[in-house]
């Protein structure tokens, strides 16, 4: 490998655009990076002076794959506003479709997405597992990929039983949701629920849902790799195997800071339980240190976006989205702006989850390994493992309770302003929004891929997967599946793609592409 790379393009497949990593490579060691969202939306804008109801059609049209939680956020920033809460049956159904939408997310993500790498022909052609990783994860050809596109494409039945449609659903309304299933219609969720539920204990895990839920350690995690050969060829058990031979376990740390909005409110009468009212609590955590979350330690920098720019970072209820495209030059380098909680850049996703939750196996190979690819990735993996059983309560609750009310009218929107702040598939999701003589006078929304893939703030701090690659090894500058291996388990929305642009620099340059 050269210090020195001539301007060379090498296109990969699975190749979008909306979002480019540039680094900068030294003895074959990633030394800095910079990720730039290179696609301006501007949903702000198209928010002011519309219906204050309309957030709740246009906002899930922000993404295909996580509709239901800008429907979610939307949907809680206007009750906050009302100052209403839906009944017990709305919570169930929220809940239910919202974790749905986790739940196919998550194992879409890691078996087409993350997993897909495995199969890489070039870079892993002397692993161990390689032949097995192609057998399993080779697009639209292996044995896992066409599993999990069969059984996640079923589960998604629920939402549309539930909310009518998927993606793009409005069943959520302020004061509740619009109708309630029928029995027979709760009874066909709950047989859908448990057929996932045996595939995903059958093929995911390779074990019962208790057993895993036993894992607690490092420790533990090894005894049951070792325990069954079910345990090791389920999926979780072939990723740790082949990603630890990988070393996947050695890069990919990031900012060891992890943020949570919590998620899933329950309802004031259930068998479920929680911390602060939801299944998922709240926080912020310096590594496995967690303290209370306070939203108004959240502020947004536009010092290196291509934004108009502004004093000082501010928190999202002053803050305006007023594009400024300046071009390539210059510091500014990103449409995406940098979320910082309490000046402090966060990861967040199920990794930051799992620390905040106080889930002991997490909490454990944080303070042994601190955060890195293997855990971040295994985090998603099993997280479903930890919400199908709450999924299976609500669906029991709903067919005990179907009379009771789903919905409390609400007549009027007054004025005011609320934050709707939950955990979508990827991490923490929140919309800021004011309302005045029943119009949207503001509109401010914060994605997860905004905290982990945020450009530079002001004082030229990187943002979270920006700090992840720095230190990690590419061994092919032609073929740079380890900084892929970084930026996918972060899970960037629509991760389907990365390309490579080698520019003539001193110490070299990388481009990677990916959708936003």
């Amino acid at each position: 490998m050269t210090n020195t790379l001539k301007g060379l393009n090498i296109p990969l497949n699975r190749a979008e655009g909306d979002l480019e990593i540039r680094v900068e490579i030294d003895n074959g060691i990633i030394t800095e990076a910079w990720s730039a969202g290179t696609m301006f939306r501007g949903f702000e804008g198209m928010m002011r002076g519309r219906g204050a109801l309309d957030g709740l059609v246009v906002t899930p049209r922000i993404c295909g794959i996580c509709s239901l939680t800008h429907l979610t956020a939307a949907v809680e920033a206007l009750e906050a506003i009302a100052g209403i809460a839906p009944p017990d049956n709305a919570r169930r159904l929220r809940n239910l479709a919202l974790m749905v939408e986790t739940i196919q997310s998550d194992v879409r993500q890691a078996v087409l997405m993350f997993m897909v790498d495995f199969a890489n022909k070039e870079a892993y052609h002397d692993h161990p597992l390689g032949e097995e990783a192609q057998n399993r994860y080779n697009p639209l050809q292996g044995r896992a990929a066409i599993e999990v596109i069969r059984e996640s494409k079923r589960l998604l039945q629920m939402v549309a039983i539930i909310g009518g449609q998927w993606p793009h659903t409005s069943f959520m309304v302020p004061g509740g949701v619009t109708s309630i299933p029928e029995i027979s219609k709760i009874l066909q969720c709950r047989i859908i629920l448990e057929r996932f539920r045996s595939w995903y204990e059958r093929s995911m895990l390779g074990c019962s849902i208790e057993r895993w839920q036993a894992v607690r350690s490092r420790n533990d995690l090894d005894i049951w790799l070792d325990e069954k050969p079910s345990h090791r060829d389920s999926e979780v058990g072939f990723f740790i195997r082949f990603a630890r031979q990988a070393g996947l376990h050695a890069f990919g740390k990031g900012p060891a800071r992890f943020l949570s909005y919590g998620n899933f409110t329950l309802p004031r009468e259930t068998a479920v339980t929680g911390a602060d009212g939801r299944l998922l609590p709240s926080g912020f955590a310096a590594g496995i240190e967690v303290a209370s979350f306070a939203a108004a330690k959240i502020t947004e920098d536009v010092s290196h976006a291509w934004f108009e720019q502004g004093s000082k970072p501010v928190h999202p209820f002053d803050g305006t989205t007023k594009p400024y495209a300046s071009g390539q030059g210059g510091k500014l380098y990103s449409w995406i702006k940098a979320p910082r909680y309490g000046g402090e850049v966060v990861e967040t996703g199920p990794l930051a989850e799992m620390v905040i939750a106080g889930n002991p196996l997490f909490r454990d190979l944080v303070a042994q390994g601190g955060p890195n690819v293997l855990v971040r990735e295994l985090a998603r993996l099993v997280r479903s493992a930890y919400v199908l059983k709450p999924m299976a309560t609500w669906i029991n609750e709903l067919l005990d309770r179907r009379q009771d009310d789903f919905y409390h009218a609400v007549k009027h929107l007054p004025d005011g302003e609320g934050a709707g702040m939950i955990e979508a598939a990827r991490g923490a999701l929140g919309h800021w929004v004011k309302i005045k003589d029943e119009k949207i006078a503001h509109y401010q929304i914060i994605t997860p891929t905004a905290w982990n893939g945020s450009p530079r703030d002001e004082r030229g701090v990187r943002g979270a997967w920006e700090e992840a690659l720095i230190g990690t090894p590419i061994n092919d500058l032609e073929n740079p599946v380890e900084a892929g291996h970084v930026v996918r388990s972060f899970d960037p929305c629509l991760v389907c793609a990365v390309h490579c642009l080698q520019k003539e620099k001193k110490k070299g340059a990388l481009l990677l592409g990916l959708k936003q």
